[in-house]
């Protein structure tokens, strides 16, 4: 079963993680089934960025992003070419190493 280590973020994750992962899932829903509360505004349907992550090992590994994808990618913060919305980034076999940028463009961020 694959890994996703997610680098330390001071609030989401202030120790990092280590989280098993199916193949097929998306990122996101691999991240918020471990914990590690990533936000996600638009319910996961590709239309923010607040997902947005930068995939430091094995992004090769995952399926190429789409148009969709890759124009939202465009108005995230601190943006890479290693970078991906964990919404629509599916794991495959390969293990991740997973940071979550520090910054999102969220507007509106629940709970707080």
């Amino acid at each position: 079963m694959p890994k996703i280590i997610v680098l330390p973020h001071e609030e989401l994750c202030p120790e990092g993680a280590v989280i098993e992962a199916e193949s097929g899932v998306s990122i996101c829903d691999s991240l918020l089934a471990n914990g590690v509360e990533i936000e996600h505004a638009c319910e996961k349907s590709c239309a923010c960025t607040t997902c947005h992550v930068i995939v430091r090992e094995g992004f090769n590994s995952l399926a190429p992003s789409d148009e969709l994808e890759d124009d939202m990618l465009d108005k995230a913060w601190g943006l890479e070419p290693q970078s991906r919305l964990s919404c629509q980034a599916k794991v495959n076999q390969a293990d991740l190493v997973v940071e979550i940028p520090k910054y999102t463009i969220n507007m509106v961020k629940e709970g707080h």
